[in-house]
């Protein structure tokens, strides 16, 4: 499983990438026992959250960032929101991908 997209932080392009360890990294920042309970957890996200959700894909896309780091950075917000849409949605798409069982 492996969202990837890019998001402009201080004015240059950085990989973002939902792999799993960027996802138990979130399960464990919001103390989500499971992708259930983190999606429900992020379905209304803070700033706060939104921070910890970027540097969390930031790692994952192997960006070398600080959570502070990421605090301070010049990121547009709507930009970042579309990434991390861009990110997560690549789990769903990838879910309906046929797999050999459904063939």
């Amino acid at each position: 499983m492996r969202g990837e997209t890019v998001l402009s932080v201080n004015g240059a392009p950085k990989r973002l990438c939902l792999t799993l360890g960027a996802l138990a990294a979130l399960e464990t920042a919001f103390d989500a026992s499971g992708l259930a309970a983190l999606s429900e957890r992020l379905s209304r996200p803070s700033s706060e959250d939104l921070v910890v959700v970027i540097h969390a894909l930031l790692l994952g896309g192997g960006e070398e960032m600080s959570l502070d780091e990421v605090r301070r950075a010049r990121i547009d917000l709507g930009e970042a929101i579309a990434a991390v849409s861009a990110a997560f949605g690549a789990i769903g798409a990838e879910r309906e991908t046929p797999g050999p069982e459904k063939i």
